[in-house]
Order: C-alpha cells, then structure tokens, then sequence
C-alpha cells in the first residue's frame, strides 16, 4: 500500500520526481545496476568487507565473551576500558584507522569489525550469567571441572544468544560498511557506486536503487540466520519445538 501511493503521489506531482522517484523507476534502475559489470564489483566489494568483517568480530568476540563471562577476574580488571570504548560509534575512529591501515578497504572492514564486536561479546557474558546455577552444581557433583562444565553445560545455552548476536552484529557490520564507503568514499563498494552515479549527478533512482539493495542484503542475512537458529538451536526459547 505505502509503495502504491508513493508511486501515485510521485507520478501526480505532489511529490518531487527528482527527488523521490516512483518505485517501479527505483526497481528498474536497480535490475540496471545488477547488469552492469561495474557495479557488480562494487557489490562483491561491499559484500566481501561485509562477511570479513563479521567474521573477524566473531573470531574475536566469542573467545572474548567466553572469557570474561567464566572468569570474573578478567572481567573486573578489563570491564571498566570495554565499558569506554563500547558507546564510542565505529565511524568515530576512521581518520585514525585510516591513517594506521593506509587501504580503504581494510579501514571499512576494521570498522565494521568493531561495531560487530560488542553485540557478540555482551550476549555471550549475558548468556554464560544466566546459566541456570542447579545445572552447573549437578554437573560439578558428577566431578566435571570448570572446562567440561563450559563446554557441556554453558555452552548449549550460550548458543542461541550467540546466534541472535550474530544477527545484529551482521546488521551493524553491513550499516558500518555502507556507511563509510557513502561518507569517506574508496575504490568499490555499493557505497562509493551510489555517491559516483547517484548523488553527484542528481540520479535519486540509483541512491534509493542502492538503499533498497542494502535492505535487502540485510534482509536475507537476518532471515538466514533466524533459519539456521530454528533448525539447529531447537531449545532457544521462543522456537518452536
């Protein structure tokens, strides 16, 4: 209904066309894009950051919060610098990490990286917290020590807060990526593609074109994780069983 009136409003004038183009034109600029070379490596650019990014953050944050969730000491003695540097917005810290990495790719993927981190990591702290503390004295009474409790009895219920994590890291990371490539620009990315063929020369389809790919991607990324949630977690509350 929302798409149908905007394509009336825009096609009667109430709206300005240059400035918001009817949908079926978006969507025809959009399977355009899709058939040029060009803009085809810009999106497995984008989409290659994206997934290095992601992977990055879980290869650091899942040992991370498997850590500092098991050993309160840790946790204590480093809660205070993640605390600082968890509020500070990713994109905050490009003209250094531009400025130590040199490549624009890098520097995208070490941002999105970082703000994939922090969703992953205080899951997992929160999830290893609530562990239900019968289960873990049960297993201590069978004489498991404090790294076969972690693996057997945490780990089961740290997964599906894992899973729901990665969704949001994934969405954060794919923002970040966007974001830098539109705001400090590079050599590919759906980004940089948008700013070249859309805003500088005025070409609103191919900017909203871009959006709604975006939108899309982080679509099926959210959708393929909540597939994988209910087919492989089957005891995370609120799945069906």
């Amino acid at each position: 209904m929302l798409l149908l009136c905007w394509e009336g409003f825009s096609r009667s004038g109430a709206l300005r066309r240059e400035y918001f183009p009817p949908p079926s034109e978006v969507v025809v600029a959009l399977v355009r894009m899709l058939g040029e070379p060009e803009f085809l490596l810009d999106l497995v650019a984008t989409l290659l950051a994206w997934l290095i990014a992601v992977g990055v953050a879980v290869l650091i944050a899942v040992p991370g919060g498997l850590l500092l969730g098991s050993i309160p000491l840790v946790r204590t003695a480093i809660g205070a610098v993640i605390e600082f540097l968890r509020p500070i917005p990713a994109i905050m810290w490009f003209p250094l990490f531009s400025i130590i990495l040199v490549d624009g790719a890098q520097t995208k993927i070490t941002l999105a990286a970082y703000s994939a981190i922090w969703p992953i990591l205080f899951n997992i702290v929160y999830a290893l917290g609530e562990v239900e503390r019968g289960y873990v004295e049960t297993a201590r009474s069978f004489g498991l020590g404090r790294w076969s409790i972690l693996l057997w009895v945490k780990l089961p219920d740290v997964v599906p807060f894992a899973i729901t994590s990665l969704r949001i890291a994934a969405t954060f990371a794919l923002l970040v990526v966007v974001s830098t490539e539109l705001v400090f620009g590079g050599e590919r990315g759906i980004g940089i593609y948008v700013v070249r063929y859309g805003e500088e020369s005025g070409r609103m389809d191919v900017v909203l074109a871009g959006a709604v790919l975006a939108g899309i991607i982080g679509y099926l990324s959210n959708s393929g994780f909540a597939a994988l949630q209910r087919k492989f977690v089957a005891w995370a509350p609120g799945e069906p069983r």
